[in-house]
């Protein structure tokens, strides 16, 4: 079966930002199926264009990643955004009419302008669509305070709700999304979550090296990586740095990049904050070393009703590491963590509490450790990503049957 992805925020291992799609592929392609991903040349993460991106590459697996020519506009303002989304829109839009042969188109949300393009794009193929949710975006951007205009608000919920109701299949990666999709108009809805590789993350890792170049040796470790975003809620951890002032031996490591990172570090420098340190996003490759280089891991979002409803793939990526979760967010991924005994929740938007959770881990290693191996059993036991490659293949190919039949 040839697979057809339409992607802009599509990252390959070897680049910063969301792999999972690319291990999907590679995943795919053991299993004997032919992949072609449509991706942007600009990173969702960074906002910048890379040069070094061939406009096709085949992996070593036999993967085709087609990069579309998309505006290097991410970061500048919303409307800005949007002329970037559109941009990819139409360039992947015609590059697919291209693709040869394929049975079944997969649109992936968000950014859901990109998954009209999928779905037209099947239609004219006269193949299966399917659509997967792995966020509740206009909902999530209205709740964060991003989207207000009440016209675009209205035009972007009518496009997810036709959206759901023409998809042959709808996947979610949490099941807090199962009920908002299901309502909205979807008919056939499955849950494949993120999950994580746990030989991705070999315990044998060592992160000594990843603690000399950062000067943060004999030091207790808590590293947050991913996205410096309005939804990440970092200005939380500034204030739980500055609370944690007398506790010389902790750092807080923000790995990653987003359009706020460049304000929180200035908000940091002006705070005098000497247990923070700020470094640029590494690719999926490197980050082995670098979690391996942690003590414990930081999830955070913002205290919003809506983000009760995710599975954070952070999370998943720190227990295959065997790293203790500091849980700043409630819902759903609390009750896989708080399960497991895989972790510390403290409450949303609490610096205080979130400052107290690291003292806490600091004084006690051997809870650390214990609470890491925990997190890593669950992954292996239930969410791998083996085991949830196999169910979205298996749902790939019933699709495939279906049309055929």
């Amino acid at each position: 079966m040839h697979i057809l992805l339409i992607h802009q925020a599509f990252a390959a291992l070897d680049e910063a930002g969301g792999t999972r799609h690319h291990e999907l592929a590679r995943y795919l392609r053991q299993r004997g199926h032919q992949v072609t991903i449509i991706a942007s040349p600009v990173s969702y993460l960074t906002g910048t264009g890379d040069r070094r991106h061939p406009r096709k590459l085949v992996d070593d697996l036999g993967v085709t990643i087609l990069r579309s020519f998309t505006l290097p506009v991410l970061h500048r303002s919303f409307i800005w955004r949007v002329f970037s989304f559109i941009s990819f829109m139409i360039t992947s839009f015609m590059n697919g009419l291209f693709v040869r042969r394929v049975d079944l188109v997969w649109g992936t949300t968000p950014p859901i302008f990109q998954a009209p393009t999928a779905w037209l794009l099947a239609r004219l193929k006269g193949v299966p669509f399917l659509l997967e949710v792995r966020d509740l975006w206009p909902a999530f951007a209205v709740a964060v305070g991003v989207l207000q205009n009440k016209f675009l608000i209205n035009l972007s919920e009518g496009l997810e709700r036709f959206l759901y109701r023409h998809a042959d299949r709808v996947v979610v990666n949490s099941p807090g999304f199962i009920q908002h999709v299901t309502v909205r108009g979807a008919q056939k809805v499955d849950l494949v979550p993120n999950g994580a590789d746990p030989e991705m993350f070999p315990l044998t890792a060592a992160g000594d090296q990843f603690r000399k170049e950062n000067g943060l040796e004999d030091c207790f470790v808590v590293l947050y990586a991913g996205a410096h975003g309005l939804s990440n809620d970092l200005d939380v951890v500034l204030e739980a740095a500055e609370a944690l002032g007398d506790h010389p031996q902790v750092k807080i490591v923000l790995l990653g990049s987003g359009k706020e990172k460049d304000r929180l570090r200035a908000d940091a420098a002006g705070r005098g904050l000497k247990n923070l340190l700020f470094l640029p996003p590494v690719p999926k490759t490197d980050m082995p070393a670098a979690l391996a280089g942690a003590d414990a891991c930081l999830a955070i979002l913002k205290p919003i009703e809506l983000y009760k409803t995710t599975y954070p793939n952070k999370v998943f990526d720190y227990m295959a590491a065997s790293r203790p979760v500091i849980l700043a967010i409630d819902g759903v991924i609390r009750e896989v963590v708080e399960g497991a005994q895989a972790g510390v929740f403290v409450p949303p938007g609490d610096p205080h509490a979130l400052a107290e959770a690291i003292s806490e881990l600091a004084e006690n290693p051997q809870k650390c450790r214990k609470m890491g191996m925990q997190g890593r059993a669950l992954i292996k036991d239930r969410f791998s990503r083996d085991l949830f490659g196999d169910k979205f293949t298996l749902i790939l190919e019933e699709m495939r049957r279906r049309k055929d039949g």
